[in-house]
């Protein structure tokens, strides 16, 4: 998955490993069956642990830590997929304050994760996949402008 998301960005993209520090312009993938998690000490935590809604690695269990961490700057994005993993994890996001989220269920290959996501009501955002780079980029450029003043 690394390398294929590699070809797609111009951004270090990288198989996640346990207790790694995050750093910018890094893309973290998360290996396959470890649930991925983010520390307040600014690194990685990989998670051997149960199944969340059927899946290892859990996006719930990756928002509920980002959300914990970030707070108000948390971003959550919710793409294609077939089950209902993540909407736990964007209302946590929401709670926090952070932004959230959401492919257009229209444009979706798989439209269950990002309605079952929509129909948390904690949603901000619904955007098409194509839009979806711009937005991102726009909401982090409007975040580092409200922190400089």
């Amino acid at each position: 998955m690394a390398d294929l998301l590699s070809r797609k960005t111009r951004k270090l993209v990288k198989e996640a490993e346990d207790g790694e520090a995050i750093v910018p312009k890094t893309v973290y993938i998360g290996p396959p069956d470890e649930h991925l998690l983010v520390s307040n000490k600014g690194s990685i935590h990989l998670a051997h642990s149960r199944l969340i809604r059927f899946s290892r690695p859990s996006i719930d269990l990756l928002f509920s830590s980002v959300a914990a961490t970030y707070g108000d700057r948390a971003i959550g994005v919710i793409l294609s997929g077939s089950n209902r993993d993540g909407a736990d994890g964007i209302a946590a996001i929401k709670r926090s304050g952070g932004i959230t989220m959401a492919q257009d269920p229209s444009t979706a290959e798989y439209r269950v994760m990002p309605q079952a996501a929509i129909d948390t009501g904690c949603v901000d955002l619904v955007v098409s996949l194509d839009k979806m780079g711009d937005t991102i980029s726009a909401l982090i450029a409007r975040g580092k402008k409200r922190e400089n003043g």
